[in-house]
């Protein structure tokens, strides 16, 4: 497959598919599983406190939308919109990317759909947290707990639990969604929440620190960057590993890594991919992320919407 680009690098990391699907995942360290179980522990034992900022309707006068201000465990406010529609057939979080949302979601799959703006981006900008990607995903870097990581997953969890206490029903039928940075989000929450059913990740982020050999356009060079100066902070980013945790899924997931990204590195992409077990996952392989989408790709798309039609609303 060749792809052409003008970028001074080279966006397939020099790999072919076959040695993209022979990436294993990164070792996790000690105590890795029980760090996360703690974090997702002290957010669940938070009743969740928020309040609705406005409501509003859809252009088509079918969707409740919300806009809502919500509180985590560690004193954290962050904004989330929750999007109703007539008749829901369950629950929908999105996993925002590195674009800073400001805008209400669509319901997807007759879902209520919950999309949070996680900690210091979109809605939830801060004077203490800084908004640009480059300098976000490095943010408290110095330690596992201050790292910025931990919070936005919280956030997350955070999220679904104001839209389950706004509306139980949903917590028959929760399900997760997020491309780029909410893909690589999905696979360090998913494990740890039993609360969710099923999961597309799509060009996922975060995933192991093969990423790092690689120069991108992305978050991921401005830790590669930031590495070159600070090795040490390799020992707090193995914590943050979205290869490490996808091991622990055991929900049906859909997975789509790229061949060719210029933003998200392929091999961080499938290490998460492979290391999802077989018996749940279902992987659709994109030509390019973060790039004009193929023939192919508009092929896979349309087959990872049947995905989600058949298990997001069953």
């Amino acid at each position: 497959m060749t792809i052409r680009h003008d970028f001074p690098f080279d966006p397939s990391n020099g790999m072919n598919l076959e040695q993209l699907l022979a990436i294993r995942p990164q070792p996790e360290p000690a105590g890795f599983r029980e760090f996360w179980e703690e974090t997702y522990r002290l957010t669940r034992a938070m009743v969740p406190t928020y309040f609705i900022e406005r409501e509003i309707w859809s252009p088509d006068s079918t969707v409740k939308i919300y806009s809502i201000r919500a509180k985590n465990w560690d004193n954290t406010e962050f904004v989330l919109w929750i999007a109703r529609p007539e008749k829901s057939h369950g629950g929908l979080v999105i996993g925002q990317g590195y674009g800073n949302p400001a805008t209400p979601p669509a319901c997807k799959y007759g879902l209520t759909t919950c999309l949070a703006c996680v900690r210091g981006l979109g809605r939830s900008q801060c004077k203490d947290i800084p908004w640009e990607p480059a300098k976000h995903v490095l943010h408290g870097i110095r330690s596992r707990d201050t790292y910025i990581l931990r919070g936005v997953i919280s956030d997350q969890w955070m999220a679904a639990s104001v839209m389950l206490d706004m509306f139980p029903d949903t917590a028959a039928n929760l399900n997760y969604c997020g491309s780029s940075m909410g893909g690589g989000m999905g696979a360090l929450l998913l494990p740890w929440d039993s609360r969710f059913k099923a999961a597309w990740l799509d060009v996922p982020t975060f995933g192991s620190e093969i990423r790092f050999n690689y120069p991108s356009t992305g978050s991921g060079e401005a830790c590669r960057q930031y590495l070159m100066e600070h090795p040490e902070a390799r020992q707090v980013l193995a914590w943050f590993d979205a290869s490490a945790a996808a091991k622990y899924l055991r929900i049906p997931v859909a997975v789509s890594p790229a061949q060719f990204d210029p933003c998200v590195a392929p091999a961080g992409q499938f290490s998460i991919a492979n290391a999802i077990p077989e018996q749940y996952k279902t992987q659709f392989i994109r030509d390019t992320g973060h790039f004009s989408p193929t023939t192919h790709d508009q092929e896979q798309l349309k087959a990872i919407g049947k995905w989600c039609e058949e298990h997001f609303r069953s």
